[in-house]
């Protein structure tokens, strides 16, 4: 039955016109020409082989058929009109999936997040934590914060935070004994490490590429470093962006002021066009203004 359906274009510029009476004001309506309404009208006639409309020189009057026809097309459209609100709708009720690492969900997202919710309380904010790259279709993500250097082929990101490198410790471990005043004293420390972190570089970057770098315990990621320092159990290379509240709260102090700027930095990516949807360009603004509390305060 379907597929003698005629061309949804020929259907709204017929109904318009029948609504209107006038193929100039259906013209307006649709932003197309009165010669493409009267177009395409005559194109619906003749493929339903009837005629819809009586052409005077005053104008146009719609026939029996016609007016029977623009009847129920009417309706037709309104209901998809309706439908069309309410899938809209429905997307900014709901859930929102939210995907970035675990050590950024931890030490900066989570306890901001609340006041989001707040703000948004028709929302269910769903957080996925992975160090792996978000695959947004197959885990149907609406936005992701990652870490690295803002390009990733297929997807739009914008920078939200820039970061940088320096060493953290607890204030009792930076009192001591021994106390931590200079560089050089982290010869008498441990050190706190992940899997790939960049004390080599931060030494080299201090001036002290002779000293050994690689002893102490490693953790999985960057957020349980920075815990292992503020528990004090030895000295940590801080990212900016997951020790700001630590640091700010007093559980964790930077002994000595010598920051490395990072080449990396955390962007918000999406896939091309979320951002057109009202509850992912929330986050997004959102995230932004969060970014740049953190920014004005370490």
């Amino acid at each position: 039955m379907r597929t003698s359906l005629p061309p949804l274009i020929a259907v709204r510029a017929f109904e318009a016109a029948a609504r209107h009476s006038s193929f100039v004001r259906a013209a307006d309506e649709l932003n197309i020409t009165p010669a493409a309404v009267s177009q395409q009208v005559r194109y619906l006639e003749e493929r339903l082989a009837v005629r819809l409309f009586t052409r005077h020189a005053r104008g146009v009057q719609l026939t029996r058929v016609g007016s029977d026809y623009a009847t129920m097309l009417t309706a037709a459209l309104d209901q998809i009109a309706a439908a069309t609100v309410r899938a809209q709708a429905a997307d900014e009720v709901g859930t929102l999936t939210i995907s970035t690492t675990p050590s950024f969900a931890a030490k900066w997202l989570m306890p901001r997040l609340i006041r989001f919710q707040n703000g948004h309380p028709e929302l269910d904010v769903r957080l996925s934590t992975s160090n792996a790259l978000t695959d947004f279709k197959l885990n149907d993500i609406d936005l992701a914060v990652r870490y690295g250097k803002g390009r990733w082929p297929g997807l739009h990101s914008e920078l939200l935070l820039e970061t940088d490198r320096f060493p953290v410790c607890s204030p009792a471990l930076r009192d001591g004994p021994p106390p931590l005043r200079r560089p050089k004293d982290l010869s008498k420390h441990t050190m706190l490490h992940v899997k790939t972190d960049e004390w080599a570089e931060w030494l080299s970057f201090a001036g002290l590429g002779a000293m050994a770098w690689n002893r102490g315990p490693q953790y999985s990621d960057a957020g349980l470093v920075t815990q292992a320092a503020v528990e004090g159990h030895g000295v940590a290379l801080g990212q900016r962006v997951l020790v700001a509240d630590d640091l700010a709260a007093g559980r964790l102090v930077e002994p000595f002021k010598l920051r490395m700027p990072g080449e990396a930095a955390y962007y918000v990516v999406t896939l091309p066009g979320a951002l057109d949807r009202a509850k992912v360009r929330a986050f997004a603004e959102w995230l932004r203004d969060e970014a740049k509390l953190t920014s004005a305060r370490v």
